[in-house]
């Protein structure tokens, strides 16, 4: 089914590209190993997009500024394709919030795909397939690659390892927005866009703009010769969006120059080539029998307080290995 599906996805079938999204995120071990095969096949086909990940604290208007952004660039000739992660519920494993009822405008053009996924709890603010995802949607011919995170926290930086642009959404209120953005995905920002820059709320807006600048000036320049831009915008009022696009393809631009975007893709690729490994040898951990007998037994004696967290854990590696071992 694989080559067939594959074909339908590079031909811009989108309910093979939904068909294609949900087989990537799926956990059965048959559906996995179709994945791999559908993903090798169209890998050829990837990488001539422009990836960003749009992320801010919730409340920052993301969809709204997506949904802006989007629009603009299918008037512009783009195809763009939204991966739009929503945080899940801890006792259901589903989406909280919903996209259903987002970005409806976006949603009913012909040369737009928004594709909502639970976070499953992943960290880093995207899902675990997101990645493969984003692959999916270049090979089925869209140019512009989306990515909005679940939104700004200890373990939002995963997302940077995604794209070609992380563009930061702040709000109006600087005292309280620096004190509330980490320093990592400030160190992480290719973009600032200060959101709900008109009406009442302009002057608070031009002054989180201004301590932000600021604030970006003292952090170490994440690509060489690159000055974080920090620009006010409103989605609503239709007031910077281009400005904060043209700041996105001139990073590009900036990267593709000698050859940095390159270099930066090719070393995301090695990131989540272990990410895979990492999460894949935890899941045959959990499933050996004997392992996880074991496990229930740690488990116990470390909330009894019997013993710590680090020499059950070391102990079972030790079973692990040794059942391993030849």
């Amino acid at each position: 089914m694989s080559a067939s599906l594959a074909d339908r996805v590079s031909s811009g079938d989108r309910r093979a590209l939904a068909q294609a999204i949900t087989l990537v995120e799926s956990t059965r071990d048959d559906h996995r190993e179709e994945a791999a095969e559908l993903l090798d096949a169209l890998l050829p086909r990837t990488g001539r997009s422009l990836r960003v990940a749009v992320t801010g604290s919730p409340g920052a208007g993301k969809s709204t500024f997506i949904e802006a952004l989007g629009l603009r660039l299918l008037g512009a000739g783009h195809r763009v394709a939204v991966l739009a992660i929503d945080p899940s519920s801890q006792r259901s494993g589903g989406s909280i919030l919903g996209d259903k009822t987002r970005m409806e405008d976006l949603t009913r053009r012909p040369d737009a795909y928004v594709r909502p996924s639970p976070s499953g709890g992943t960290l880093g603010g995207v899902a675990r397939r997101t990645r493969d995802a984003l692959l999916l949607c270049e090979a089925a011919g869209y140019d512009v690659v989306l990515v909005e995170t679940v939104g700004v926290g200890q373990s939002e930086t995963a997302a940077a390892d995604l794209v070609d642009c992380m563009l930061l959404l702040a709000t109006p209120g600087a005292g309280d927005e620096l004190q509330g953005i980490k320093r990592g995905i400030m160190e992480l920002a290719d973009v600032i866009a200060v959101t709900k820059s008109d009406g009442d709320l302009l002057p608070s807006a031009q002054r989180a703009a201004s301590d932000l600048r600021h604030a970006v000036h003292l952090l170490r320049p994440k690509h060489p010769g690159w000055s974080v831009p920090v620009l006010p915008v409103s989605a609503v009022a239709g007031i910077g969006v281009d400005e904060v696009w043209q700041a996105v393809e001139a990073l590009r631009d900036h990267l593709r120059a000698d050859g940095r975007l390159d270099e930066l893709r090719s070393g995301q690729a090695v990131t989540w080539l272990w990410n895979e490994i990492q999460s894949d040898a935890l899941r045959a951990f959990r499933e050996d029998e004997v392992i996880a007998a074991r496990a229930r037994e740690e488990e116990t004696a470390v909330r009894a307080g019997t013993t710590s967290s680090s020499a059950a854990a070391r102990r079972l590696i030790r079973l692990h290995r040794s059942a391993a071992a030849p």
